[in-house]
């Protein structure tokens, strides 16, 4: 039975091919509604009857999924913006999937002044919010957010946070997506969505009473962030540490690297044998399956698997990106390299990424010469006034990292 009503804020490919999909294929929700403010997408999209396409990748090939019956609104226009306060009013789901928690409180029409205005007048029972933005206190930050506005969070409203590892992107050059025979978003955009078929998400528990989510297939957790540091220090650093390794050896594609025995062996021992073993030292009395050497293992391999899927065929300059981010002190590398190091494990396949992170970085800026000086050099650049009690040791790693290249 159709109770449910969800409305989503952004329309990249987590939301396209996640909440609004999953919503779409429950069969529980009377409307999907999306806030984006690229016109010619909302024009799109409602030119062809709220319906899109999304491309989704397994292991044997890329499904393209109709998705159907779709309303889209550009919060900007005045008569779409009234439009979308009146569904998200009635909202018993939302899901804010912006590029940053930045993005909440930015311009009039922001996300968290449409929610604060839709809750004045709401008339559902109860609401879920799911903050997909990639930040471990994104709900956190939204609520204060909305607190700021409306004075508190009522008491049928519950904001969570979200752990997805699910890998997707936007195609946008038009020979790649007629040489992938991908289906374009909808009539008149030369863009496609693509997402692996993964759709395990872990949300925070929702502790509403006599409220059920129309959305079944998230699997809630108690306390998220031991999942989160599996995501951080486990998926996101080798999904980096493999794109450089990667660039190093000229390969252009993730994919490539499926057969590179030296590269995936790398990988799987950092992902195994240092992320793996430190975070199941940390959370051994958690209880869950996860962190168990079983457990973390399967994990660990499934995710290789995905990675280098070539039907998700991801470039390795896209998982490559931001260096900066990547490589700064707390971040995925140098982050799981320091709690490697906190539960006495030594680190020297993160070390190996983080060798090849920097030549990456100094390629990007420009450099073509790779003496440790410049990588030292690029590293202070980097790290610029972070500091940690593990500092000397990190350089000592990606040192012998280098020389034993």
């Amino acid at each position: 039975m159709k109770q449910h009503i969800f409305t989503g804020f952004g329309f990249g490919p987590i939301q396209s091919g996640l909440f609004a999909a999953e919503a779409f294929k429950s069969g529980n929700f009377n409307r999907i509604v999306i806030a984006e403010i690229d016109q010619k997408l909302v024009d799109a999209v409602s030119a062809n009857n709220g319906s899109y396409y999304v491309n989704v990748a397994s292991s044997t090939g890329v499904e393209a999924v109709k998705v159907e019956g779709m309303e889209i609104f550009n919060p900007s226009d005045d008569t779409d913006r009234a439009e979308l306060l009146k569904a998200l009013s009635q909202s018993t789901e939302i899901c804010t999937s912006l590029p940053s928690v930045n993005f909440y409180d930015s311009g009039k029409n922001s996300v968290a002044s449409l929610i604060s205005e839709s809750l004045r007048n709401s008339t559902a029972k109860a609401t879920i919010i799911y903050t997909a933005e990639n930040n471990n206190h994104a709900a956190e930050i939204l609520e204060e957010k909305i607190k700021q506005k409306l004075g508190g969070i009522p008491d049928n409203v519950q904001i969570l946070n979200t752990v997805i590892g699910k890998m997707s992107q936007v195609v946008t050059d038009k020979d790649e997506i007629i040489q992938k025979k991908l289906k374009p978003i909808a009539p008149g955009i030369d863009r496609a969505f693509l997402v692996e078929e993964f759709n395990k998400i872990l949300v925070t528990k929702c502790k509403i009473k006599n409220y059920t989510p129309g959305i079944k297939v998230f699997i809630e957790k108690e306390d998220l962030l031991p999942f989160e540091e599996a995501k951080l220090f486990g998926h996101n650093a080798i999904h980096a540490l493999l794109a450089y390794l990667g660039a190093n050896k000229g390969y252009k594609k993730m994919a490539e690297m499926k057969n590179d025995k030296e590269v995936m062996a790398i990988a799987g021992n950092a992902f195994i044998n240092e992320s793996g073993a430190a975070l199941i030292k940390k959370y051994k009395n958690l209880g869950d399956g996860l962190f168990t050497e079983k457990g973390y293992k399967a994990f660990a391999e499934d995710l290789l698997s995905r990675m280098t899927n070539p039907y998700l065929d991801d470039a390795i300059d896209r998982a490559a990106r931001d260096p900066q981010r990547k490589l700064g002190l707390n971040d995925r590398i140098f982050g799981t390299m320091q709690l490697a190091l906190e539960f006495g494990v030594e680190p020297k396949n993160m070390a190996k990424g983080a060798a090849a992170g920097l030549i990456y970085y100094i390629k990007q800026n420009g450099g073509e010469q790779f003496s440790f000086d410049k990588l030292m050099t690029a590293l202070n650049q980097i790290w610029d006034k972070q500091d940690s009690k593990y500092k000397t040791k990190l350089v000592e790693l990606v040192k012998e990292a280098f020389y034993a290249d």
